[in-house]
């Protein structure tokens, strides 16, 4: 499942590591014997989606390849508080270097997942995908959208290249959809989809005669959205329609029920609560 790029990750959590390092863990070098051996034991301290585990050991063998990590569990799966996730063996210098940027994209990362499948249990039984948005953490953007699938969701597009999405701006700027539209497809290889955000009924009908392969219904109410899918369905049954906008937890199977075939949520990677994870020394794992 864990598909980030590995070398690029590795000069990311080098460069990490270094922000908190600086010159050198002062508080470690002057309290703990060099040469002084511990075994850490990371543990959720509450329930969740773990998702990480392979960048948390990957950030100790950045710091020290001779420390020995051993995982409990994998990416996906549900923990209860006090489970233990990991154990981390060797230089006890090592292991404090390489704590906090372990436990805070571990943390992050399973945050992440655990909302991200709230959302997903919410549209249970529904025909409908959920997708994240590129609203993530500048440089975490790979890292956010990995857990977001370790939730069950799925990601829209990476950036602003893998995709055409014509928004209110873009409309604005280019003078209006039919005219987005048209310039779009001159230029874009015929494999790559097409997307306009709508807000009006107006701007569907617009959208459709342009040929948009997939209409965003943004912010719109549910009544006006479902009016709207009927609208699309009749006109051309293929093309693919998402609703975006004001996503929450309550609103999101109502929203789906309206037809849609895509929700997308921004939240999942811009407001979530971090998985509480925390690493003791010398802490035995129970049997």
């Amino acid at each position: 499942m864990f598909s980030v790029e590995r070398l690029a990750l590795r000069t990311q959590l080098q460069a990490w590591l270094h922000e908190d390092l600086g010159t050198g863990d002062v508080t470690t070098a002057f309290t703990i014997p060099e040469g002084h051996q511990s075994k850490g034991i990371i543990h959720a301290k509450e329930d969740g989606i773990i998702a990480g585990i392979p960048v948390a050991e990957m950030v100790f063998d950045v710091v020290d390849a001779s420390l020995v990590f051993n995982s409990f569990v994998q990416d996906g799966d549900v923990v209860t508080k006090g489970t233990v996730i990991a154990e981390v063996e060797g230089s006890t210098h090592s292991i404090l270097t390489g704590e906090r940027l372990a436990l805070n994209l571990l943390q992050r990362m399973s945050g992440i997942a655990t909302k991200t499948q709230a959302y997903v249990n919410a549209l249970d039984g529904l025909d409908v995908k959920l997708v994240d948005t590129r609203k993530t953490t500048p440089g975490h953007r790979a890292l956010e959208k990995y857990a977001v699938r370790v939730g069950g969701g799925a990601n829209h597009r990476f950036g602003l290249y893998d995709s055409v999405m014509i928004k209110d701006n873009h409309i604005k700027g280019a003078g209006g959809i039919t005219e987005a539209v048209a310039r779009a497809r001159k230029h874009i290889p015929y494999t790559m989809n097409i997307e306009v955000e709508a807000e009006t009924l107006e701007q569907v009908q617009e959208a459709l005669s342009a040929g948009a392969n997939i209409i965003m219904l943004d912010n719109m109410s549910n009544d006006k959205m479902k009016e709207a899918v009927t609208v699309i369905r009749a006109a051309s049954p293929h093309v693919r329609i998402e609703a975006s906008g004001g996503v929450t937890l309550d609103t999101i199977r109502e929203k789906a029920l309206a037809g849609v075939d895509i929700i997308s949520v921004g939240a999942l990677t811009y407001s979530f609560a971090a998985l509480d994870i925390s690493l003791d020394l010398n802490a035995k794992k129970e049997g």
